[in-house]
């Protein structure tokens, strides 16, 4: 008999979003969540979980009738920034070109934050990013991707890298870090000297100090090419990164088709992908990462077609894209724009932010659900069903979160 170190009980609707669920979300009612240590022990009617269960010590976790969920993993952000570009942003809403902003002497884009970065200390970055990572949690994200990518020279790269390990210490979400060291190119270096640069300096060092588990690259028109993309990708490879690759956001170079020849473990953005490539990246297990907030901040004149590919059998997760021009903390607002624009169901954007966006992570057979031995990453929302995190918009704040076990927020003493 199992001892149980905490139960939550008096819940609405429990979501498992478990791989096998034929409702995508596997709704229960009158159940409650037994947990033992940092993983989950079973989900049964109270009677089931006393009877076969030592609830003797177990701290009792009480969601007041709401939705019980596995914890968001927003699967891509760029968490880690310096200051912001809302000068940028104030000037593209009114319909403003990035030519004629700079012409106006406002730094804008990629190159404007890595000058930013540049200056920064490791402290100034991690007490900035470390007050988002407190928004996300509030919202119930229990697991974050963080990029580099904002450096372009190897000292920026490896310090935004080491930035992820000290915030991945002091807070309670999960840190998974990915070197982005090819997001875009220098404006004082070659481009061929960056490149070298990426391949000969900045992965053989993240790869000895063990600074990233993936490698990410930026493959679009006006970015790297197919052919630098797939050089910089298996050269991460030979340093135990595994595969991420950014395509497809403002052309159709043939992203797409390297990541399903690659394997990797996700292609995000999607804007203009061939639907030719739809089977190739579902064949591939390839996880698509979408973001909707993104295409909705930057005004995108080209949706991601999200019901395409979801018909078409494609792994779709969703993620914030948190980021200098996506300043967006809520995976529940992701939800509602993704239900409302992109034709997702209620029941395919919150599977899409919990199961598919830790496949995305490789994590899905240790997050995203809640599922016997898995780990106790749980949000509790103050809703009746699950239809709800779609249908009210602008909410979204958890009333409880639990890491490994521990509830780590309580709306009710925040």
């Amino acid at each position: 008999m199992a001892k149980i170190t905490a139960l939550i009980e008096n819940t609405g609707q429990v979501l498992t979003c478990a791989r096998d669920a034929a409702d995508l979300v596997g709704a229960q009612k009158n159940v409650v969540v037994a947990i033992s240590g940092d993983t989950i022990a079973a989900i049964g009617t109270p009677a089931e979980i006393a009877a076969a269960h030592d609830l003797s010590g177990a701290k009792r976790v009480n969601a007041m009738g709401g939705m019980v969920m596995p914890g968001f993993v927003d699967c891509h952000t760029h968490l880690v920034f310096h200051k912001s570009r809302v000068e940028e942003y104030a000037q593209k809403v009114i319909g403003r070109t990035s030519a004629e902003i700079k012409a106006m002497g406002i730094p804008t884009g990629i190159t404007a934050t890595a000058r930013m970065m540049r200056e920064a200390t490791k402290e100034q970055l991690a007490d900035s990013a470390a007050e988002r990572l407190q928004h996300m949690l509030a919202f119930g994200t229990t697991t974050v991707e963080s990029k580099s990518g904002y450096g372009l020279n190897t000292a920026t790269e490896i310090k935004m890298l080491e930035v992820n390990q000290i915030l991945a210490k002091r807070q309670p979400i999960e840190v998974v870090s990915t070197f982005l060291g090819a997001h875009e190119f220098p404006d004082d270096k070659p481009r061929d000297e960056y490149i070298a640069e990426i391949l000969n300096e900045m992965i053989p060092e993240v790869g000895r100090r063990k600074l990233a588990e993936f490698n990410d690259v930026y493959c679009d028109d006006g970015y790297y090419t197919v052919a630098e993309s797939r050089t910089i990708l298996e050269k991460g490879l030979e340093h135990g990164l595994k595969i991420k690759i950014h395509t497809d956001a403002y052309s159709h170079i043939g992203g797409s088709t390297l990541a399903a020849e690659l394997r990797a473990v996700s292609a995000d953005h999607m804007n203009y992908t061939d639907p030719a490539e739809y089977a190739l990246l579902r064949d591939a297990g390839v996880v698509c990462v979408v973001m909707p907030a993104l295409d909705f901040s930057v005004g995108h004149d080209r949706p991601f077609d999200a019901r395409a590919m979801l018909d078409a059998g494609v792994t779709l997760a969703l993620a914030t894209d948190m980021c200098p021009g996506c300043w967006l903390e809520s995976m529940p607002f992701v939800v509602q724009l993704a239900c409302r624009l992109y034709k997702f169901s209620p029941a395919e954007a919150i599977r899409a932010g919990t199961l598919h966006a830790a496949m995305a992570l490789d994590r899905g057979d240790r997050l995203g659900s809640l599922e016997v031995g898995k780990q106790a990453d749980i949000a509790i929302f103050p809703y009746e069903r699950f239809e709800d995190m779609a249908y009210r918009l602008g909410r979204g704040r958890a009333r409880k979160v639990l890491k490994s076990g521990e509830v780590v927020f309580d709306a009710g003493t925040a």
